[in-house]
């Protein structure tokens, strides 16, 4: 028994509070091991038995990841964010292409980007087939025409392709400038 600072008795205890430890004794914490894969592995079936759509619900996120991961790897185009995109027209002089409806062309674009409808897009074009030797990049007002546009460039043999992740909307959203009106079509 000792006294604390305020004169009151008190009883140092262990950690699991049923010993009491001599005076000058500190508090040991037993720290729970970490456990080992095999344990946990040989619980996994029990698991699997006992919540089996939470243990199905997360092999098809896995598998829809994994999935995505692999599109995304395999696609041939990449896909570049604003200060990208910018980085890319000044020290490339790369070719933009917006792939959206005419109106949504007209009420803003990126500034120096021909407008191509999605309709009309074909990379085996004449004026197209110029700037094979340039980068290109494709966006659309919500990124995701521009994919599809982006596929079929590389299909016709385009090697630098590139899109702005999340179209148009990311370029506003990053406070860029934009040029109203049909002044690079």
């Amino acid at each position: 028994v000792s006294t604390d600072r305020g004169g009151f008795a008190s009883q140092a205890l262990s950690t699991d509070n049923r010993r009491p430890l001599h005076p000058g004794a500190r508090r040991v914490r037993t720290i729970r091991p970490i456990p080992i894969v095999s344990e946990i592995l040989q619980r996994l079936p029990e698991f699997i038995g006992n919540h089996p759509f939470l243990s199905f619900g997360f092999l098809g996120v896995l598998a829809a990841v994994i999935a995505g991961e692999f599109s995304r790897l395999t696609r041939g185009y990449k896909a570049l964010t604003p200060a990208g995109l910018t980085q890319l027209i000044n020290r490339d002089n790369a070719l933009l292409i917006d792939v959206s409806s005419i109106q949504d062309y007209e009420k803003g674009h990126v500034p120096g980007a021909r407008h191509v409808a999605m309709s009309q897009f074909d990379p085996e074009s004449k004026e197209l087939a110029k700037a094979k030797a340039l980068p290109v990049a494709v966006y659309c007002k919500t990124g995701q025409s521009a994919g599809v546009a982006a596929k079929r460039l590389k299909k016709a043999g385009f090697s630098d392709v590139y899109t702005l992740d999340g179209g148009l909307r990311t370029w506003v959203e990053a406070q860029l400038p934009l040029v109203k009106g049909r002044s690079a079509s």
